[in-house]
């Protein structure tokens, strides 16, 4: 198999496995009373991290891998604070049982969010929805996307920017519950300027 074809078969199955569980996975950070620039850190880092994976096919439980990879991200940064919030270190306590299966039907509801996730995508302009998927689903920075792409920055950012807006308004306009927890994060930035 080629490289390229083992990437895209990773990007799917990340759209497909992973991105689903993300809003569960800021929920647990946002209980950790863990910021939303550190959350979306510890997101990013978290999906580099799966980005460099060769091998996938063994995961047999993806949303606890991505649970996992974040907890771990998450420990590292508290070791290496100099302070640690006596909540933070209460809820590591709790961590152990954290990564249990979700119930069949949250797993059928997170399928059923996907494929509409994918099918918005999907139908994005074609420079749009490359860059999308470079960005939110492979973590590839805008200067190496402009590089690849042989385009400036400020494009990646727009065509970015325009791609988020396109499938929130799809998922919006089918009631998608990704819609709305964007919709929040989005008008919680807001209220902090």
């Amino acid at each position: 198999m080629q490289r390229g074809e083992g990437r895209q078969r990773l990007v799917r199955w990340v759209a497909r496995e992973i991105m689903p569980h993300e809003p569960l996975v800021r929920a647990w950070l946002a209980r950790s009373m863990v910021s939303r620039e550190d959350s979306d850190d510890l997101v990013q880092d978290a999906y580099c991290r799966i980005a460099e994976l060769d091998e996938f096919e063994h995961i047999d439980r993806p949303a606890a891998f991505f649970f996992s990879v974040v907890r771990n991200l998450f420990l590292t940064q508290l070791r290496r604070a100099r302070v640690v919030r006596i909540e933070s270190a209460a809820e590591i306590e709790m961590l152990a049982g954290a990564d249990e299966l979700p119930s069949p039907e949250r797993i059928a509801g997170d399928r059923r969010e996907y494929a509409r996730v994918r099918e918005s995508i999907d139908q994005l302009p074609e420079r749009c929805r490359r860059i999308f998927e470079l960005r939110k689903i492979e973590g590839v920075s805008q200067r190496e996307i402009a590089q690849r792409l042989g385009i400036a920055e400020t494009i990646v950012e727009n065509e970015g920017a325009r791609g988020l807006r396109l499938v929130m308004e799809a998922m919006r306009a089918r009631g998608g519950g990704i819609a709305d927890h964007y919709e929040q994060i989005r008008a919680s930035k807001v209220k902090r300027r």
